[in-house]
């Protein structure tokens, strides 16, 4: 690192169990984020601004003027503008050192397999199952850990899931073939701050995963009621039948595309 990294990175180097040595880890890795919306947008601001090296966007949505009430990657200068160049932008002015690339289309198949392999450390930031699903098989495929949030209303929840851990569930543990469910923003609102609480717990849980800090939520639900300020934190094991990562699931496939 430069003299001037080390001013940047300062109050993280000063801790002693991150140091120098996790500054250098998050400079030399790589991030993805699916989704750069409510919760993509404090994820993606947090990993630039705690020197991720690496980040790639991944959006297929333009910036409309009922995202800026949550989503504060985004401004009034940028409405109708991609969300990945809008993110791009407002990353560059906090940490220009950062490399940002952009992929301005939904993920599926083959280019969401090797945008997978590709990172260290994927966050799923979007808002249906069938992605949140197509995410976790590629990232079992590449054996990448994945931080996986979701907000509604009041309510939000975070979880890791690594692959590399034996032990470690996947999202289907979590979640089986549940089928597409209708909950979204648009039709049962958000309040703003949730999405930046767990957008920017997922940021935490991904710089851990790089640095090789503290526990990450592996094997653990991380659950939310912003209504009472209340946090709940459950144990999530692995399920052995599960179709994704359980005794009988694929081994190395190539994952299923996502929604067209």
């Amino acid at each position: 690192m430069n003299d001037a990294q080390l001013l940047r990175y300062s109050r993280q180097i000063m801790l002693p169990e991150f140091d120098v040595a996790g500054q250098e880890r998050l400079l030399a890795a790589r991030a993805l984020i699916v989704g750069v919306g409510g919760l993509g947008s404090p994820a993606a601001l947090y990993l630039a601004a705690a020197g991720v090296g690496h980040l790639t966007l991944a959006d297929d949505d333009v910036v409309d003027l009922s995202n800026l009430q949550r989503q504060i990657a985004h401004s009034e200068a940028t409405l109708g503008e991609p969300k990945v160049d809008s993110a791009a932008l407002c990353m560059a002015r906090l940490n220009s050192t950062v490399a940002v690339a952009t992929i301005a289309n939904r993920l599926s198949g083959a280019e969401l397999a090797a945008a997978a392999a590709a990172a260290d450390v994927v966050l799923d930031a979007t808002d249906n199952m069938a992605t949140r699903f197509a995410i976790n098989d590629a990232c079992l495929a590449a054996g990448v850990p994945l931080v996986s949030g979701a907000a509604i209303r009041m309510e939000g929840q975070v979880a890791v899931f690594d692959p590399r851990q034996a032990d470690s569930p996947c999202y289907r543990c979590l979640y089986a073939d549940a089928g597409e469910q209708a909950l979204n923003c648009a039709e049962n609102g958000v309040m703003a701050p949730l999405v930046g609480i767990v957008g920017a717990t997922q940021a935490m849980e991904a710089v851990k995963v790089l640095a090789g800090v503290g526990d990450t939520l592996a094997g653990h639900l991380l659950c939310l009621d912003a209504k009472r300020m209340e946090w709940r934190k459950f144990r999530l094991p692995k399920n052995p039948r599960c179709a994704a990562c359980g005794a009988d699931a694929w081994q190395g496939q190539t994952p299923q595309p996502g929604p067209p």
